[in-house]
């Protein structure tokens, strides 16, 4: 054993900087869980990881290359073609048009451009239509962030009334120990029944489950937050303990009709529905240009090449000698051809289809003015609903706050009592449990306003981070 502790001694003489190194990466793993996250940093996470938010944003980029796509119909079109083949036996040279017994081969060259000069403003309309489609994505990724943040808002006041819960259960136990030490000592010295000490020791025990049930709330609480933000090691996750009941934006000032013209002009999903209406406006202009003529100009360019002999006749046809194949550009130049136009298509009946088209345009247009009213139905009665909904949570949080003091000075009351004998421990562990119940309730009151205030705010256009 001597000699290993000379061995690292010397070690450590050797190099002094493993020790720094050692308390370097301690101190590196201490910050690293000590972290605790705030609102703020827990939602602009949240948005740059959630994969609903990465497949939203997808769903943005098709509508971009959609997008191109329609600016792509005002361009020409060019196309090229070639082909080469070998014709053995009796075969037509395509050069003379003679027919003949060889083998030969044959090279044809080609290139085509057409262009739209009049599509029934089919193309006009389909770029309107797709730069609309493109503030529609934009538009669902603004919402689906949005939806993220209050979700991750809810989430988050869940864990700090779960912290705040485990504290008042710790707080509790506490007291009920001190107590059966009080009723230990009250029944040595005979001032209460043994009977008391076994309603205490039952009441530390009751309050060791609702703490390992708070506990558990804490841990379940934390794994969903740190899920919605993606986060894989939760068990080291946690957020800043910072939540003030007040209204600070003072929005229960406004009125729920001044709310409701705020979220007109600025809820997302009002212009999500706005937007899809104008799209089917344009779906309509589109679907009508189909019955209207089209107007399509063209220009074609071809040359072929002979590799095989040519034969020379006389008058009479005969072959009278065999000359080589001319150079391969010579040809080239010699047989090429062009030809140019336009095309005019005039519908005159297709089988309904551009009828039911329009007829089916018609339909989804009516459908698009339908939604946009329900959206702003919805968001009027949403909008009353969360005002209203602000309002009595305050006035619960209010009352609360008042049958908790009112609580504690009972028990405080009890306790004075069963100290000198003059209550029982049935009644003394009553009042505990009113006690411990308006706690309870004064917490759940309390996120659940703030909670409702948020909601309430984001309705007037006040977002839970500012960069959202």
């Amino acid at each position: 054993m001597v000699p290993l502790l000379r061995f690292h001694s010397k070690l450590m003489k050797k190099n002094s900087w493993i020790p720094l190194v050692l308390l370097f990466a301690f101190n590196l793993s201490a910050n690293a869980q000590e972290k605790k996250w705030t609102l703020e940093e827990c939602v602009t996470y949240a948005l740059d990881n959630n994969i609903s938010i990465k497949q939203t944003a997808l769903d943005t980029e098709s509508a971009q290359i959609d997008k191109r796509g329609a600016i792509g119909n005002f361009l020409p079109s060019l196309n090229s073609s070639g082909s080469h083949s070998w014709n053995v036996g009796l075969n037509q040279d395509i050069t003379t048009g003679l027919l003949q017994n060889q083998t030969t081969q044959f090279t044809s060259i080609g290139a085509t451009v057409g262009v739209d000069i009049y599509k029934g403003l089919q193309n006009q309309n389909t770029l309107r239509n797709a730069r609309l489609s493109v503030i529609a994505a934009q538009y669902q990724l603004t919402k689906m962030q949005e939806d993220i943040a209050l979700n991750v808002a809810n989430a988050f006041l869940q864990v700090l009334f779960n912290k705040e819960n485990l504290k008042v259960q710790k707080d509790q136990l506490a007291i009920d120990e001190k107590q059966l030490l009080r009723s230990q000592e009250l029944v040595k010295a005979g001032s209460i029944p043994s009977g008391d000490l076994l309603d205490a020791k039952a009441t530390v025990a009751n309050d060791n489950q609702k703490l390992i049930a708070a506990d558990n709330a804490l841990l379940i609480s934390k794994l969903s937050l740190s899920q919605l933000l993606q986060l894989k090691d939760f068990e080291n996750f946690d957020i800043e303990d910072s939540s003030q009941v007040q209204d600070e934006n003072n929005i229960l000032a406004q009125t729920p009709l001044s709310i409701y013209d705020m979220a007109k002009g600025n809820r997302t999903e009002l212009k999500i529905a706005q937007t899809n209406l104008e799209i089917a406006e344009k779906n309509l202009a589109i679907a009508k240009g189909g019955f209207q003529p089209t107007l399509r100009g063209f220009y074609n360019f071809n040359s072929r090449i002979s590799y095989s002999d040519i034969a020379i006749r006389d008058n009479q046809g005969a072959i009278v000698g065999v000359q080589s194949a001319p150079p391969f550009f010579d040809q080239f130049n010699n047989n090429k051809g062009q030809s140019f136009g336009a095309q005019l298509s005039i519908p005159i009946f297709n089988g309904f289809s551009a009828r039911n088209n329009v007829e089916r345009s018609k339909v989804n247009l009516e459908k698009s003015k339908i939604a946009l009213e329900q959206q702003e139905l919805d968001l009027e009665r949403n909008v009353y609903l969360a005002f209203t909904d602000a309002k009595g949570a305050l006035k619960a949080h209010e009352s609360a706050l008042v049958a908790l003091e009112s609580r504690q000075a009972a028990y405080s009351y009890a306790k004075e009592r069963y100290d000198v004998g003059l209550m029982n421990s049935f009644d003394l562990n009553q009042s505990q449990t009113l006690l411990s119940n308006a706690q309870s309730e004064v917490l759940r009151s309390k996120y659940d306003y703030i909670f409702k205030i948020k909601i309430l705010e984001f309705y007037f256009g006040i977002p839970i981070i500012k960069n959202i």
